[in-house]
């Protein structure tokens, strides 16, 4: 009698892990995440765009002075939004990548941008189930071999 309880405590474990489903995000959903929080600024979506970063996010833009809080980058943004002059950034190469609970993830991309290629770094949380941008970078990329003469333009 023992071991039938056992045997059925354990198949209850088995049947009831196989059972539920992973809230835990994958790849494609975080891929899925990062193009709609694009297509929102490129739609100037604005309550959208900003509903996707967490509440201490950061977002650091291509000036050495763009470090924003989510609150002071909604600030500078919200005008431009609200005139539908706004960005769009299309991606092409992402990386991702994932902590080992799942719950912090990280990530690189490469934009198509006004500004040519861009570089974009991002880390995304999970907070009560939600998909999150915690924090934003956007770099300008630049050809080593033009290093040199954006020194001399950088220094004007």
């Amino acid at each position: 009698m023992y071991k039938l309880f056992i045997i059925l405590g354990l198949l209850f474990i088995l049947i009831s892990n196989s059972c539920t489903t992973s809230v835990l995000p994958q790849n494609k959903e975080v891929d899925e995440f990062i193009n709609k929080w694009h297509k929102a600024a490129a739609e100037a979506e604005l309550t959208s765009y900003f509903d996707m970063m967490s509440e201490n996010a950061i977002y650091i833009g291509t000036d050495a002075g763009e470090r924003w809080t989510k609150k002071e980058f909604f600030t500078f943004c919200e005008p431009h939004f609200l005139k539908g002059k706004t960005w769009d950034f299309k991606p092409f190469d992402r990386q991702i990548y994932f902590s080992d609970d799942n719950k912090t993830i990280w990530f690189d991309e490469l934009l198509n941008t006004w500004m040519g290629v861009c570089r974009g770094s991002g880390v995304i949380v999970l907070e009560n189930g939600e998909l999150k941008i915690s924090h934003y970078h956007l770099s300008v990329t630049i050809k080593n071999e033009k290093m040199n003469e954006f020194l001399l333009i950088n220094q004007e």
